[in-house]
Parts: structure tokens; sequence; C-alpha cells
């Protein structure tokens, strides 16, 4: 199977709902423009707070306006840059002769925050509140263009998805990028395995968590905020080499300058009119994919990109995914899945330095637009100042800084990418294999059933899980309670590894995108609460997991699983805003096709 033909594909299964997604985009884009549909009444509602220059342009039709969905809060250290961002947009658009509003803001939940607490059960439906959001934000309809201001695990997606229902207008993703780097990642993990075991207090832990979340910007290591980075280069919808400037460099502000630029020109009103649907297209999609496999990106990806491609009409799933990665060779090393933060990353040549690796041995879709323009020769480029302050992007980037983070197709960390599927009766499910050593890849063993988090805490507390074991954490997945991330289990399973136990994770859960050197298989489908396999399990039935064959199966006799009764459903309670979202867990589709309940 080739790039080519993974495309193609999806490209013909894709073809009625593709077709219906262009159909609602040309409606929208032959419709009237603002100043002949919106009555005087409707304008003067627009422009009240405007200059009393923009009282009478912008009615006009005057210049192009940008709508600005911004994701800022200032708890959340990735979005707290974002502070600053409109007033730049703002003078810059004026500059050009333009206008730009803050169209709406949309929810923007830290999980490093959440994680392991009742609000973690709301994260994941978090991305379809933040589309839906987005939507009413742009819904005045009165805006040439579509400025997205988020960076972290939902939040991109979401405004991805709700961006999408305007595919008549451009968009420009602008991000706030990471932080400089604290401790090593490998401190960090190792102080979280002693306070497990008892060898460091919870000041000590606060201490070592301080030193690594430090200041304003995105987490360092490659989880799901700076994965979702990378695909947004990948799809086209963020200026080149973005993703991991540092916030409050000179070069952080001028790129953002210049995604008002590029934006206002790509509008109706500009020179090169470039709307977002044509920007994210099925070979668009495809690039992404192999972008997350050739990185070992989070596998929340995998739920996001599907709910992603479906809004454009685009079905994915995630065999496509499975295809992809055993055909794109892993090329980075970036904790979870090495020891290097995303600035080490960057500085030995970044996602420029893999975008022309990826290229020169076609694992690429060359025949695309994207914001940068056509084709992919500005994404195998970094942008730098020039002596007048203004924007470059230099040459190809064919050089490795560091050979331990970065690698070339011929010299693989890897044969394969990042993910794999694996199925059987239990159900399907996915596996990040990039994180986790070849030895540990393959595990059969007896089962230890838990419904709850703290009751697998509590379990290793007591001294129970001392013996090879496949855990198995159920009635986790988006009916039952929203499909929280379990990274919280990392530290005591790491620790088994660690003693030489045997252990693995089936989950019908998530982890983080910091999850790690555990094999987990997660977001397993059907799930428990919806008549899975997983719901019948006992304690001590046999698993096996085998990611060399995509295997998940337990080994039981049908007719005894048959026989069973399945286990009941824990109690979900409605504290802390969780029962505003029964209804949405009541129609939620299941994590093979996004875990989504838009639509439903």
């Amino acid at each position: 199977m080739t790039i080519k033909q993974i495309t193609d594909k999806i490209i013909e299964r894709s073809k009625a709902s593709r077709a219906e997604y262009l159909a609602m985009v040309d409606e929208m884009r032959n419709a009237p423009p603002a100043p002949d549909r919106l009555s005087c009444s409707n304008w003067a509602h627009v422009v009240a707070a405007e200059s009393e220059a923009d009282k009478k342009s912008m009615p006009a039709g005057q210049g192009a306006n940008i709508g600005i969905v911004t994701a800022y809060n200032d708890m959340l250290s990735a979005h707290q840059p974002f502070a600053n961002y409109p007033n730049v947009i703002k003078l810059t658009a004026r500059d050009m002769g333009a206008t730009a509003q803050v169209a709406g803001g949309v929810p923007a939940m830290c999980d490093g925050v959440t994680q392991g607490q009742p609000g973690m059960e709301l994260s994941l439906f978090s991305r379809d509140v933040i589309a839906l959001a987005t939507a009413v934000s742009l819904s005045h309809d009165v805006y040439d263009g579509i400025m997205c201001l988020g960076v972290c695990d939902k939040i991109v997606p979401g405004l991805v998805i709700g961006a999408l229902q305007f595919g008549h207008l451009p968009a420009m993703f602008v991000p706030a990028g990471p932080m400089p780097s604290g401790i090593p990642n490998k401190e960090k993990a190792l102080a979280r395995q002693k306070f497990a075991t008892g060898e460091i207090d919870k000041a000590k832990l606060l201490e070592s968590e301080s030193a690594s979340y430090h200041s304003a910007g995105t987490c360092t290591f490659y989880g799901t905020a700076n994965t979702n980075q990378t695909l947004m280069e990948a799809l086209g919808l963020q200026l080149a080499g973005t993703s991991f400037v540092n916030p409050g460099t000179a070069l952080r502000t001028e790129l953002t300058k210049e995604s008002v630029r590029r934006l206002l020109d790509q509008t109706g009103k500009g020179s090169n009119y470039r709307p977002l649907a044509e920007v994210v297209t099925e070979k668009s999609i495809v690039n992404a994919m192999v972008m997350m496999m050739a990185t070992g990106g989070s596998t929340n990806l995998t739920l996001h990109l599907i709910a992603m491609a479906a809004a454009a009409g685009i079905q994915i799933n995630w065999h496509d995914m499975d295809e992809i990665s055993r055909i794109t060779p892993l090329l980075a090393r970036v904790y979870p899945n090495g020891q290097a933060d995303v600035n080490h990353f960057e500085r030995a040549g970044g996602l420029a330095f893999l975008v022309n690796q990826l290229r020169s041995n076609g694992l690429l879709n060359e025949d695309v637009v994207n914001v940068m323009g056509e084709g992919l020769d500005a994404y195998a480029r970094k942008p730098a100042l020039n002596d007048q302050g203004s924007i470059e992007w230099g040459n190809t980037v064919t050089e490795n800084g560091d050979a331990t983070i970065l690698s070339t197709v011929e010299e693989p960390f890897a044969a394969e990418g990042g993910m794999r599927t694996v199925t059987g009766n239990i159900g399907t499910g996915v596996v990040k294999i990039s994180a986790v050593d070849e030895q540990y890849q393959v595990i059969e063993a007896p089962c230890k059933i838990f419904e709850t988090q703290e009751a697998l805490k509590n379990a290793f507390d007591a001294g129970e899980l001392a013996s090879d074991h496949i855990a198995v954490v159920r009635f986790q997945g988006p009916s039952a309670n929203g499909m929280p991330e379990l990274h919280k289990l990392t530290p005591y399973l790491g620790i088994l590894q660690d003693r030489g136990f045997k252990v693995a994770l089936v989950t019908d859960g998530r982890m983080s995108g910091a999850s790690g050197k555990v094999l987990t298989a997660m977001h397993v489908s059907p799930e428990a609460k919806n008549g899975g396999l997983l719901a019948y399990l006992r304690e001590g039935d046999v698993i096996r997991v085998n990611c060399h064959t995509g295997e998940l199966q337990a080994l039981v006799e049908e007719s005894v699983l048959s026989a069973r009764e399945p286990a009941a459903e824990p109690v979900t309670p409605n504290t802390l805003g969780r029962g505003l979202f029964e209804k949405m867990r009541a129609v939620v589709g299941d994590s093979t096709h996004g875990a989504s309940f838009i639509g439903k």
C-alpha cells in the first residue's frame, strides 16, 4: 500500500459526503456579500463600538474584515500569550486597509490541571463545545476571513471543526509557541514514580512539576498540544515553521503579523482567494496522518483527526492510520518517545527537516494548497527575521542538528510509525508503539479488573499488582463518563514494569499525549457501557495484546463469555458541571468515529 493508494481509497469512500460538504460551501460562497445582505440595523450593531472611519467603511465593504476566534485564558499557560494578539492583529489589519474584530471566545481547559480529577470527564466533550462556540462566534456572517487563536488538546480540533462550517472563507491558525525548556522530562517522570512509591513527599513533587511547567507557553513535551501544532502545519492551516517559536520573541510577533497579511490576501477581497474548504482536503488530511506517524504523535489525534475530517465531509478511520503507520518510518524522538523536548527538536531541524525527508521519499501528497501557497516547498524551510525585521523563509532544511532527536528515512528510529490498531473479540483499540520498547509490545497475561482509576491506585498501594497482569480499566468510554484520560495510572504501571513485571493496560478510556513506556490498548470500542466485551471480562481471564499482529483478544471460550452477565456500570456523579453533559453522553458516537456528539 502506498500513500497515493491510501489517499485514493479515502477520496472514493468520501465521494458522497465530500460532495455534500462542498455543496454547502458553494451555497455560502454564492450568497450576496454582507453589505447587500445586512440591514442598516444589522450593520449599526456590527460597528457600534468601532471608530468613526470604520463605521463608514465596513458597511460599504471597503477592506476585508477578519473574525478572530480566541481561546485565550490566563490560567492555561499555552494560551496566556494570546492576551495581546487581538491588538496586534487589529493594528496590522488597519495598516493593510482592513479591519479585525474578536468574533468570540471559546473555552480552553487544561488537561494538566484536570488530570486524574473529575473535571477530566468534560475534557473530550469540550472539543465539540468549542466547535459549537466557534460556529456561534462566526454566525454573525460579517467576516471575510477567520483567524483562530488556540494551541492545546481539544481546542485546536474544536476550532477546526467549527471553522469548517464556514469553508467558503479562508482561515489562519496562529500559535503561541512553547515555553523554554525546564527540567529534563526523564527527571520529571522519575519524580512522579518516587512520589507514587512514597520516596518523596508532595512538596518535593510540586517542586519538580513547577520546574517543568514554569512559564507562559505550551508544555514542552510532545503531547497532544504540540501534535496539534504539527498537524496544523501538515494541513496547511498555519504558516510554515511557526509551531515551535517561543513566546515573547521578535520572531513570534512578526509571524503573527505575517499571518494577518497573508490571511487578508487570501480573502475574497485579496489577490489569492484560498478558502478553507480548498485547504482541508483528502490529500492534506493524509499528510497530517503521515506527520503524526513520523513524529510519534499523541493518540488523542486518532479521535480528533477523524472528527475534523468528518467536518469537511472526509471519511477516515483507524485502519487508514494503521496502514499509513506501517509505511511511514519513525523519524523523531521527542518525549515521551525520547528524552528531548520540542525546543531541542526545533533546534535540531524540526518539522522543516522532517517534511523534506518525507517529501524526498514520496510519503506526502504534494498537490495541495495551503496558507503559504501551493505545494509543500515552504514547509521544508524555516522562517527568520532579515535585517529589515521582516520574515523570510530560508533554504530547505537538509541538515540534521542532532541524530538522537531526528533521523532520516534511510536510517529511521523505527521502520514503522508511531501507532498500531489492535483488534479481536475484545474490540478495536489504539496503541502508541513509538513510546513502547520492542520487548514490551506483546503480552499475554491474566487480567485485573477496575472500574475507576482510584481502584487501581488502591490495589497498587495494597501490593496487589505485584505480578504479571493486564489491567483492565473499563466504563471509561465516551458514553459512560466522557472518556477521560487515565494518565494518573502511568507512574504505577511504570513502576511495576521497572520491577520486572510484564504489565499492560486495556481500556475504553484515553491516555494522555504524554503516555509512554507501558503498553496501552486504549479507546477500545465497543465500550463497556455499550455492550463491549470489556463488560463481560472477569478477574483472571487471560488477555493477549500483540502489536505486531494487531491482536486484542480475550483467551476465553465464546460459550463461557456468552453465559456471563455484563458488569454493572458505576454511577457517574453529576457534580462539577458533569450533569450538563448527561444528554451528550447519551448520544455521543463511539471512539472509532471520533467520539463526537455533533450531528447525532
